[in-house]
């Protein structure tokens, strides 16, 4: 729930008119207030390279389900991205099971889904890290999505994000947890080059300081962009591999 009218106007203003890797997929994700707004001021700029997204979407269809926002409706209004399972909405209490059924929803509805997963301190003291992001990955297989072509992980270690992170994660864990996601790919029965191609972003208190030699790890594919999405050093994130 971050931002107002005019700093949405004052934020997506400012990265519609920079200077962007062109190489560079770039989704932004405001409240659903403003998901309408902020398309607006990319279409006002003609910039066709960033694309808008909805931080969640409902799993049922359009109906009696109050304060949701249904898959058809985000489509037909030139919407074709969602987060789904990001780790403040699993902290209130979506299961795994509930982001499954959304993560179906939304894909058999034509949207592309950033799926978000991660374990929380007392996990990762267990050594739990693999077994927590290989239950909540297989939940999405276990509600019958078998082709992941239009869906990107997003490893959210939740011990390394926000004013109560222990600390930040070292390049070479986050590397060591995207290589283990990407062998969990490759042995799940998915589409085949499914390892290869799909893309894993890491999300865990992502800057401007770290950010080249979190890119720099051969299983990070990009990144999932909290509180320095809304500072001007956000360009310099998304223009990270730019040499």
């Amino acid at each position: 729930m971050t931002g107002s009218r005019s700093e949405i106007e004052k934020i997506v203003g400012h990265l519609a008119k920079a200077d962007l890797d062109p190489n560079a997929d770039v989704v932004i994700a405001p409240t659903s207030l403003y998901i309408f707004q902020a398309q607006s001021i990319l279409a006002a700029a003609q910039n066709t390279q960033i694309q808008v997204a909805a931080q969640n979407v409902y799993h049922e269809k359009p109906g009696a389900h109050t304060g949701e926002i249904s898959v058809q409706q985000l489509k037909q209004d030139g919407i074709n991205w969602t987060i789904l399972g990001h780790s403040e909405r699993r902290e209130a209490g979506e299961s795994d099971e509930l982001v499954a059924k959304k993560t179906k929803a939304a894909l058999d509805g034509g949207l592309s889904v950033i799926l978000c997963i991660g374990e929380s301190a007392e996990e990762r003291r267990d050594g739990k890290t693999e077994e927590v992001c290989a239950r909540q990955l297989q939940a999405i297989v276990d509600a019958g999505v078998k082709d992941w072509s239009n869906i990107v992980i997003a490893y959210e270690p939740i011990w390394a994000i926000g004013v109560k992170a222990l600390r930040p994660a070292t390049p070479e864990e986050a590397q060591d947890t995207h290589a283990a996601l990407r062998k969990w790919l490759a042995a799940a029965g998915l589409q085949p080059n499914a390892a290869e191609t799909t893309r894993i972003l890491y999300g865990g208190s992502v800057t401007a300081d770290n950010c080249k030699s979190l890119i720099a790890q051969p299983d990070i594919d990009g990144f999932l962009v909290g509180g320095a999405s809304l500072k001007p050093q956000f360009v310099d994130i998304i223009n990270a591999t730019r040499a």
